[in-house]
């Protein structure tokens, strides 16, 4: 099958699908990506059809913008974004569709696949990496600061989500989202947050149900394949510094804020100085070096990049932002993690994290005092509870296969036995 597939985000929200695409691929499909031209070399390296709809610029300019780590802030600098790869993203896959069969597949913000889907009236796939994006009354994604809002009535949380939409999210996203569907002859939809995003033949979430447990107002239909736990590179060696490093003394603390800041200069002051206060080695990672001290205290280096998948099984301890392909590397790792989240499913990701008992959660202020820093990672290093749980967890992943089930899934779906079965009378 013809099997088209649009990312959008940041490379957290990307990586997944080169591993979907490669799996997809190793089944004899043929799979194209459209998407920003910054990440056209991932794609390109892995042996994947890539169309850039989006010049990479518009992905630096994402990256060097401090609003995003601000969930208000950045979401309307995701909307600005967004709508200005919609149409050309809806256009370049019309072109490549032709005459045959095919399969649209978008992430949670890939508004184009979704769009074509409906003019051309094929089988469309939501594929969702974290659990935040489904809303529920009963076990609310925890998007903020504050909790998931157990102790609230249905009815109330309800509500809450209807009243997030007309004010918020409907004029961030729906409002110009519907101008492009006018200019393609569609009609208006609202509340896209809430339903639109989840409209398809198939809705995947790339995470387990031990992980999130589906609610009983999730999305009908919806298929949990288990984390798509493919790391760029994943194959190639550290480099020598990093190496000769890890060779060179104890398991080292891992820190990285995230790929979608270049703006995180307090996280990574803060941890190498917790480093040199403990006593401790520390491996800071961050595509750009200006985010972190001008000196670093011996036992800390820097790393622009590392494959977590192999780093984290080195590591005592993983502290990070709360994205969830960092967060579940180090579920895979059996390492403890200390999150201190900033924006979007960071939140509810970490919230997950913690009641599984592999992580404790410093917020950015408590983060910022030292004594809460040093108690949290001496706290970690020296938990027997928490080092059991991670190496349940751990044991419990290492047959997972997260991106052959959603392979599974969408041929189950999408397949040839499945179209025949719906064209029967």
């Amino acid at each position: 099958m013809r099997i088209l597939i649009s990312p959008v985000g940041s490379h957290g929200d990307t990586l997944p699908f080169v591993g979907l695409g490669l799996a997809l691929q190793g089944r004899g499909h043929d799979v194209r990506i459209y998407g920003n031209g910054f990440y056209a070399d991932w794609f390109e390296r892995a042996g994947l059809d890539f169309v850039e709809t989006s010049d990479a610029q518009l992905a630096r300019d994402a990256l060097a913008d401090r609003r995003a780590t601000d969930s208000r802030g950045g979401l309307k600098m995701i909307s600005e974004g967004l709508m200005a790869t919609v149409r050309p993203t809806v256009d370049a896959m019309a072109r490549d569709l032709g005459d045959g069969p095919a399969w649209l597949l978008g992430s949670s913000l890939a508004f184009a696949p979704r769009l074509l889907a409906e003019m051309r009236q094929l089988p469309f796939a939501a594929v969702h990496l974290s659990p935040s994006m489904y809303r529920s009354a009963y076990l609310a994604p925890r998007l903020t600061p504050l909790g998931h809002f157990e102790g609230w009535p249905h009815a109330v949380k309800s509500g809450f989500w209807a009243l997030a939409d007309r004010l918020f999210l409907d004029p961030l996203f729906a409002a110009p989202l519907n101008r492009i569907r006018a200019e393609l002859g569609l009609a208006p939809v609202r509340r896209l947050m809430h339903d639109w995003i989840h409209a398809g033949r198939l809705n995947i979430g790339m995470f387990p149900a031990w992980f999130a447990a589906p609610q009983p107002d999730w999305p009908v239909g919806l298929r949990l394949t288990g984390f798509p736990l493919h790391d760029s590179d994943s194959g190639a060696a550290f480099s020598r510094e990093l190496a000769d490093f890890l060779a060179a003394g104890a398991s080292p603390a891992v820190f990285t804020a995230g790929t979608a800041n270049t703006s995180s200069e307090d996280f990574y002051a803060a941890s190498a100085a917790a480093c040199e206060r403990l006593g401790i080695r520390g491996v800071l990672v961050a595509s750009q070096r200006g985010q972190l001290p001008h000196r670093l205290p011996p036992g800390v280096i820097h790393q622009a990049y590392a494959p977590f998948s192999q780093l984290f099984a080195r590591a005592s301890v993983a502290v990070h932002h709360g994205g969830i392909g960092t967060l579940s590397q180090a579920l895979r790792a059996g390492v403890p993690q200390l999150i201190r989240p900033m924006a979007y499913d960071q939140f509810d990701n970490s919230s997950r994290a913690c009641r599984l008992g592999v992580a404790r959660e410093l917020s950015i202020a408590a983060y910022g005092r030292p004594g809460r820093l040093d108690a949290g990672l001496a706290e970690l290093a020296g938990n027997s509870a928490v080092q059991g749980a991670c190496a349940r967890i751990a044991a419990r992943m290492q047959h997972d296969d997260g991106l052959g089930a959603a392979c599974n899934a969408l041929e189950a779906a999408f397949g040839p036995d499945a179209m025949l079965s719906r064209q029967a009378p």
